[in-house]
């Protein structure tokens, strides 16, 4: 009953309001889910710290020897073409030499070749070795030769520094320094110099290294 004169305001209808979104609502992460998740986690932190552990010591000393004839071979070449040729093809001795042996302690010491560890591994090192590439055409187009030589220890001692930010041998970047040193030595020097700094850094070097390598970290 309403009484003249009074005011009764208008009726409202309310409105409904929409139900917050609770995680009630969501069917709940599975705990099997959660702890891979959570294994995925710690695997990729723990390849991340984990250092490059297959760096080859008997691999260095083989790259090492065939470096020294290759420096005996080129220094009796006639020409240059015939002596840059005696350096490539030791660079691909080396390389397969290398490659191989590092390969095969990867296999002994249960390290895969994609893991981590090895990615970063050459991620550090071919990255210079292509720069070498790419000068070692634009010195013989300007008929630069004294150049390779040091262009070569120069771009090989990058790599190797590169590659040993990731691996367990440290006398890596005493050979990576080695190598940059004797580059730049070599850039003042006359070319015929060019055969010994080769055998001495290449062969010398890694041959030391391979020692070095064999005996702290194994084959």
């Amino acid at each position: 009953m309403q009484i003249p004169g009074s005011h009764v305001p208008p009726m409202t209808i309310a409105t409904k309001q929409q139900r917050p979104h609770t995680s009630a609502d969501t069917p709940p992460t599975m705990l099997h889910e959660r702890a891979e998740a959570d294994l995925a986690f710690v695997r990729d932190v723990m390849e991340r710290s984990t250092r490059f552990t297959a760096v080859p010591g008997w691999g260095a000393i083989g790259m090492g020897a065939t470096a020294v004839a290759a420096a005996i071979i080129a220094w009796q070449q006639p020409s240059h073409e015939r002596w840059l040729a005696v350096w490539l093809g030791e660079a691909i001795v080396a390389a397969t030499i290398g490659g191989v042996a590092m390969l095969r302690k990867a296999r002994r010491t249960s390290l895969p070749t994609l893991a981590a560890p090895a990615r970063r591994f050459a991620f550090g090192l071919v990255p210079p070795l292509i720069v070498g590439a790419a000068l070692t055409v634009g010195c013989v187009q300007a008929n630069a030769w004294a150049l390779l030589a040091p262009v070569w220890l120069c771009c090989f001692g990058v790599a190797i520094l590169g590659g040993a930010a990731v691996s367990s041998a440290p006398v890596l970047r005493v050979l990576g320094a080695a190598f940059v040193v004797v580059g730049v030595v070599a850039v003042a020097t006359p070319e015929r110099w060019s055969d010994v700094w080769m055998a001495l850094a290449f062969g010398g070097g890694h041959l030391a290294t391979g020692v070095v390598v064999v005996r702290q970290h194994g084959g």
